[in-house]
């Protein structure tokens, strides 16, 4: 049977893995929601306008709603499907991509609203990417070289209420 740990990291790598492609999806397409599309494409408007840094970069809006959109899906998808190292490589692009966009929400100083599910699924991301990093807590086995090493007396030392003779 599956550790608790196991089963944490799991529930929470699919789930933050298929939330992350949906909210990616809809970056990319209106396929999912016209709504939603035109609300994103709106709000990166003036994430740009708030950074004039991006558009003396050559970013404009379009290109980055694109990249953080792609970077979304691709981590969702590893999130979701990858086993081992990928997942945390994928976890911490995203925690940065959601600082990123808590940025932003600032930035262009968007009420708390706009931007909670942004706040909550970054703590999700830290808390699993904590619960992924903590070493496994299994009893210790004492290996016979040990026991072996416990019963020499050390060198140079007496034990207790014995007199060293020369």
């Amino acid at each position: 049977m599956a550790s608790p740990r196991t089963v944490t990291i799991v529930a929470l790598s699919v789930a933050l893995g298929l939330f992350f492609v949906f909210m990616g999806t809809i970056k990319l397409t209106p396929r999912l929601s016209k709504d939603a599309y035109g609300e994103m494409k709106r709000a990166y408007k003036t994430y740009v306008k708030a950074l004039p840094m991006l558009k003396k970069m050559g970013i404009n809006s379009i290109l980055l709603r694109k990249i953080i959109g792609s970077l979304e899906v691709a981590c969702g998808i590893v999130m979701t499907l990858v086993p081992g190292r990928p997942k945390d490589v994928a976890n911490f692009i995203l925690l940065l991509l959601v600082l990123a966009v808590l940025f932003f929400h600032q930035l262009v100083g968007d009420p708390l609203k706009r931007y909670a599910h942004a706040l909550v699924f970054g703590i999700l991301l830290t808390c699993r990417l904590l619960i992924a990093r903590q070493p496994d807590e299994r009893p210790k086995k004492k290996s016979i070289t040990s026991e072996k090493e416990d019963q020499i007396p050390q060198k140079g030392g007496s034990e207790k209420g014995k007199m060293k003779v020369s």
